[in-house]
């Protein structure tokens, strides 16, 4: 409780943190805040051409939306996607390329943490708005199912910080996390219905005789049910199913505890280790 009051506390300080990680991401940048719009965009013309159009993956239909369009189907997922792998993986370097600061002065190094997290979040805002947008645009009426995409925001966030605090306290003292990290985001991208539908995933797997229920193996991945809730929410304009909201929340709030309890043991050698 005393950490919680501590953060309050610094609110301020959090609200200046985020808007510095705002105004410098794009600095001397001629587009600016454009960037934020075209690196999605760019990203799913990619995906695009080479599952849509080069293999030929077919999009399920909506239901009840009825909607039957392979980039609306990978907006609804992609988005969200960019926000966790961009958020941990910014996440990971916060403590380090702020190593002057650490060593200036003390305040909550979490902070940190959350303003990386945080100014990631206000560009991700921006992105499922203009998606909301295209989708209104193609006939699907989003507007009633904004409150759940807010709660999804929130439970991702939550997840997404859990994770940075675990890393990027990690990286100070062992800075092969990052490239170990790296190495994991493509394994973790394309073990998740991102750019494939989750029935393309066989329901059993045959092994040495055994029948292995791979496809409920799969849903245990938090990530898989999360951007399924997404595709519920936006591309199929139903809701989530309440246990897949109480499954990915557990996993944000065991991730930003387990993340908590790390940086807190690591936390009083980061301006010598740093």
């Amino acid at each position: 409780m005393s950490q919680v009051r501590e953060y309050v506390e610094r609110r301020e300080l959090l609200t200046n943190l985020v808007l510095r990680e705002l105004r410098s991401r794009y600095k001397r940048s001629t587009l600016g805040w454009t960037w934020s719009l075209l690196n999605p965009l760019s990203s799913v013309l990619i995906y695009w051409v080479v599952f849509g159009v080069f293999l030929k993956v077919d999009p399920p239909v909506g239901e009840p939306s009825g909607q039957h369009n392979f980039v609306l189907f990978l907006l609804c997922a992609l988005i969200p996607w960019n926000f966790f792998s961009n958020g941990v993986m910014q996440s990971i370097e916060s403590l380090v390329v702020n190593a002057g600061l650490i060593r200036k002065v003390y305040f909550p190094r979490e902070l940190l943490v959350a303003s990386t997290v945080g100014g990631l979040l206000v560009t991700f805002l921006i992105e499922l708005g203009v998606v909301m947008v295209i989708l209104l645009i193609a006939g699907n009426m989003v507007l009633p199912w904004i409150p759940v995409v807010v709660v999804l925001v929130a439970i991702q966030t939550v997840m997404v910080l859990g994770i940075g605090l675990l890393l990027s306290a990690a990286n100070v003292y062992f800075r092969d996390v990052r490239h170990f990290v790296t190495l994991i985001m493509p394994v973790l991208f394309y073990s998740t219905p991102v750019v494939y539908p989750i029935t393309t995933v066989p329901e059993t797997w045959n092994v040495a005789g055994y029948t292995i229920p791979l496809r409920q193996i799969y849903t245990y991945n938090p990530l898989v049910r999360l951007v399924t809730a997404y595709r519920d929410a936006l591309y199929s304009l139903r809701m989530p199913s309440w246990t897949t909201l109480g499954y990915i929340a557990l996993w944000a709030i065991g991730l930003v505890l387990v993340g908590q309890w790390v940086f807190n043991r690591l936390d009083h050698r980061l301006a010598e280790e740093v």
